[in-house]
């Protein structure tokens, strides 16, 4: 950001070098300047962090405007704050049930096991109404995607295959015989006319259950450990429990969530960005957590303050491909914390925070464990 902001690079996997955008005004231009394309690169090996594409080719996320637009609009009617606050008491339901289990357990737990993992898998699969005995193995296969090693290439690859594949039978079926739950919702959704497709609908599926558990999954592990190691931060949250809104804002923008790059966009003509010009076909990648810690944009913005004042981050993304189910994301998690922290007054890690051991072989970034004691 300071020697480089607009740099070119080379990555593990896909042909050729990409551009690296970091500044977060930069970063805002390319997500919403329409002459940085997400369609563009739809079959073409586009450098990325992981051996297989993770994105489908029908997905929403390789779509411009306007042609995004009406897919977004029409998910969009399953995440609207009406929505999202009826799933609150049986969010609330599951995450007391885990809790328990916690208590009752004892000190030392460990919260990935006892929380992380289950509440967000649980939660999607409650409300997209996936059987309880095909849960387990559809979330191994979407870890299996997300993984860098290039020893795991056909594993991952498979794993893309073999989801779809489930997704596909299952959406036919709400589509057939819709019930209340987010699928069905989607399945019958309408924009005018307008109605997902069946390729449109079954990746659309694979998406939720994906971005619907990951994200919070290690997020909650994340946030967790980065209260538990800033103990003056996380006594104005106790001090103040109300700020959690706010407070997650902050935690957000703070902690790197993922450890690099998403889905890049593709110029479709000469664009100057800052003192560099990007040529037309050219493949440009944006750091969304650079962005969050622009100096330019956030005072001191390698300081974890919960008293921020409240400024838009990156984490959910921006522009056309601004993450939809974010609503669903921030209720789960400061339903998650605001319990934990209300339920243990004492919580605290179980051992040393140079002990935890950090995955290395995803795009994502948690601990394997979080040993914690009250």
């Amino acid at each position: 950001m300071r020697e480089g902001p607009v740099t070119r690079i080379r990555m593990s996997y896909g042909e050729g070098e990409a551009w690296l955008v970091t500044r977060y005004e930069d970063v805002r231009t390319v997500t919403t300047d329409r002459r940085f394309s997400r369609a563009a690169l739809t079959g073409r090996d586009f450098p990325r962090m992981t051996p297989a594409p993770i994105v489908q080719d029908e997905s929403i996320n390789l779509l411009d405007p306007p042609e995004s637009s009406r897919l977004r609009r029409l998910v969009a009617q399953a995440f609207t704050a009406p929505r999202v606050e009826r799933m609150k008491p049986a969010t609330q339901a599951i995450v007391d049930e885990l809790l328990d289990g916690m208590a009752e357990h004892g000190p030392p737990a460990d919260l990935v096991e006892h929380l992380s993992t289950r509440l967000p898998l649980t939660t999607i699969c409650e409300v997209l109404d996936i059987p309880r005995e095909d849960r387990t193995r559809l979330r191994a296969q979407a870890m299996s995607m997300m993984n860098t090693g290039v020893t795991t290439r056909d594993e991952a690859v498979r794993a893309k295959a073999e989801l779809r594949s489930y997704f596909a039978d299952l959406t036919r079926e709400r589509r057939a015989r819709p019930g209340d739950d987010l699928i069905s919702v989607l399945a019958t959704a309408r924009d005018g006319d307008e109605v997902l497709g069946a390729d449109e609908l079954t990746v659309m599926a694979m998406v939720l259950l994906m971005t619907g558990h990951d994200t919070s999954t290690y997020q909650l592990s994340n946030i967790t450990y980065t209260l538990l190691t800033h103990p003056e931060q996380l006594a104005k949250l106790r001090a103040r429990p109300e700020r959690l809104p706010q407070a997650m804002e902050e935690l957000l923008r703070y902690i790197p969530f993922r450890k690099g790059v998403g889905i890049p966009r593709v110029a479709t003509e000469d664009v100057q960005i800052g003192d560099v010009t990007i040529r037309a076909n050219d493949m440009v990648h944006v750091s969304y957590l650079a962005a969050n810690r622009d100096p330019a944009r956030f005072t001191d913005p390698d300081r974890l303050d919960l008293d921020r004042p409240p400024a838009p981050h990156m984490t959910f993304g921006w522009g056309a491909h601004h993450c939809i189910g974010a609503p669903l994301a921030l209720m789960e998690l400061q339903l998650a914390i605001g319990s934990l922290l209300a339920r243990f007054p004492g919580l605290a890690l179980a051992v040393p925070a140079a002990d935890i051991r950090w995955n290395d072989g995803s795009i994502w970034r948690y601990p394997y464990e979080l040993p914690v004691t009250w």
